[in-house]
């Protein structure tokens, strides 16, 4: 039998202030990205695992103050910027770019600018060489996105398949959230592989196909 090919496209993330959902596990988080003014030192560090939202929060704040975004391992030796930055994934900043974070760092707090910076993990855990940026890292506020409840899972199940443009029949979101691992990235594996085993077989979601892509070896 022959089956539609599948090919790899971007998915169409919604990343709007209307389109994060706010519950329990994220809400403190939610609330001090949203308030750069009351950060000490108008500095902010949000982490939180992996697919749980922080770059989503980043453009929530990148919306609200005119923020810049740029990726750590991008981070250019000459950024001195007159306004809000967000430095993302700054637990995966490599050596080289470890003096041009020190420098934008010196530069933010001096200018009373909000820096937000988006990790996995707390800057402690951080493989940063510099001492002098390490112990900067340390002293900067942390804001945390915990493991998924029940209600966060289901809207984070909700908004990946709307992100593919789904709209999957009532039941099939409760039935995947009480069988999945509750985790972020569990979810996104599970909307992934439910989307690319409906348009192999040409199969609408549903309850029964998703039984079988849990019942699938991994």
């Amino acid at each position: 039998m022959a089956h539609q090919l599948t090919f790899d496209w971007p998915v169409g993330v919604a990343l709007g202030d209307e389109d994060f959902f706010v519950a329990a596990p994220n809400r403190e988080a939610y609330a001090m990205v949203g308030a750069p003014a009351a950060w000490p030192q108008g500095k902010l560090v949000l982490t939180g695992p992996e697919g749980s939202g922080k770059s989503h929060l980043a453009r929530v704040l990148a919306a609200r103050a005119d923020a810049r975004i740029v990726a750590a391992g991008d981070l250019p030796d000459d950024l001195r910027p007159d306004g809000a930055v967000v430095v993302e994934d700054a637990d995966r900043l490599p050596r080289a770019r470890e003096e041009a974070l020190f420098h934008l760092h010196n530069h933010m707090v001096a200018h009373r600018l909000p820096l937000l910076l988006t990790a996995r993990s707390l800057p402690a855990r951080w493989d940063v060489a510099l001492p002098d940026l390490a112990s900067r890292m340390q002293a900067t506020t942390p804001a945390s996105i915990a493991a998924p409840d029940d209600a966060l899972l289901q809207a984070v199940l909700m908004k990946l398949f709307a992100d593919r443009q789904i709209l999957p029949p009532p039941g099939v979101v409760s039935y995947l959230a009480a069988r999945i691992e509750r985790s972020f990235a569990a979810a996104q594996r599970i909307v992934a592989a439910l989307d690319a085993m409906a348009l192999q077989h040409k199969r609408a979601i549903t309850v029964k196909l998703a039984a079988q892509v849990l019942d699938s070896p991994a």
